[in-house]
């Protein structure tokens, strides 16, 4: 209840600064059209009036976009076409009276509404339910519908900007193709690593054991003293215990169990329970996200984690994850050293491994810490 309010107190505001918007942007364009009449037919001076009232209009419509992205959470691209520019401007500022007008029943609304609270002192209780019930609740209904409003004029806002501003249809088909063939082509790049990965842990681990028990059996077999016979054999049976231990860390890093038995709170949990530093753990997940987006949650954790232990110095790991509105946003923030490399190999793959999902990932770590690694995943 409570997000739900912010967020039509979000709207609200952008809605209000979109009505003082509107008086600017109507000036702008009585002042735009008398001077393009005035210019009319005119070559030099008037390209560069025209050229003047683009970049004004670029400006304005550069402000309007972050706006819409500051109150509404609406990205739109950045406006690059002056005459495109122009014309949001405009068509824009009927939006923004039409706000006011929304703000203004609201406010009306709201007042009426008021009267369930102080109305039964101030009211004749001969015409209480006259005046409770006529203006208190058509109060109500109207604030209630006004909020509706709201979003509403929020949605033709943004609409508007993307229509002018934002890229044609055909634009964002080739935008989304080059996004996915980059995806893709990083998806390769990542079971690649991940393959290299996995051989070299087997080669320079499980390989190494298992050469080392079979010398320790051949040498075993070849003694004649009971005595070393029955040492070499304890030291072989010690390394098949070690060569069982590393087989499990590698299956582990391929993909743990514990995903698939209890979701990403007990992998999660698994990864608290190996870290050599202590992890924090807070999980808010109200449904379980779907099991692709669980796992390369789960891998952004455990390299995390594993980072901050052999680089960062950190002597804590806080894990947060949370699901909201369709998106698992997992946090991990260490208070090591700092100075973590985004392009390096670990953070470079699990960039990859979000992007596959379409999803963000970003690494915040300036000098001196804290690091602070942030992945977003879409789970629909």
């Amino acid at each position: 209840m409570r997000s739900f309010l912010s967020r039509r107190l979000r709207v609200a505001v952008g809605v209000l600064l979109g009505l003082l918007s509107a008086v600017a942007e109507l000036l702008l364009t009585l002042a735009s059209g008398l001077w393009l009449l005035l210019t009319l037919g005119r070559s030099g001076a008037g390209r560069g009036e025209r050229g003047l009232l683009a970049r004004v209009a670029r400006a304005w419509a550069e402000g309007q976009r972050c706006r819409m992205a500051r109150w509404y959470g609406a990205e739109i691209a950045p406006p690059t076409k002056g005459a495109s520019a122009l014309a949001f401007v405009a068509t824009r500022w009927p939006v923004g009276l039409l706000g006011g007008m929304v703000l203004f029943c609201a406010l009306v609304g709201g007042a009426y509404a008021s009267l369930l609270l102080w109305g039964w002192v101030a009211v004749d209780l001969s015409r209480w339910v006259v005046t409770m019930g006529l203006s208190g609740f058509g109060g109500l209904f109207l604030l209630f519908l006004s909020a509706q409003g709201l979003r509403a004029v929020a949605l033709m806002d943004e609409r508007l900007a993307r229509h002018f501003l934002g890229p044609s249809v055909r634009q964002r088909m080739q935008l989304r193709i080059g996004e996915l063939a980059e995806s893709r082509a990083g998806v390769v790049e990542a079971v690649h690593d991940e393959r290299r990965r996995i051989e070299r842990d087997l080669h320079d681990g499980v390989q190494q054991r298992l050469v080392a028990l079979g010398m320790l059996l051949g040498r075993a077999r070849r003694t004649p003293d009971p005595e070393k016979s029955a040492a070499l054999l304890r030291q072989a049976h010690e390394e098949s215990q070690q060569a069982l231990v590393e087989l499990r860390e590698v299956a582990w890093r391929v993909y743990p169990a514990a995903l698939d038995e209890g979701g990403l709170a007990a992998a999660l949990e698994t990864v608290a329970e190996r870290s050599a530093i202590p992890v924090r753990l807070d999980c808010e997940l109200r449904v379980a996200p779907p099991q692709a987006a669980q796992a390369v949650a789960y891998f952004v954790a455990a390299e995390a984690v594993t980072n901050a232990v052999k680089h960062s110095g950190a002597s804590l790991v806080t894990v947060h994850a949370q699901d909201d509105e369709g998106v698992l946003r997992l946090r991990v923030e260490d208070d090591g050293r700092g100075g973590a490399d985004p392009g390096g190999g670990g953070l470079l793959g699990l960039t990859r491994r979000v992007a596959a999902l379409d999803g963000r990932f970003s690494v915040a770590s300036p000098a001196g810490g804290p690091t602070v690694i942030t992945a977003e995943l879409p789970c629909v």
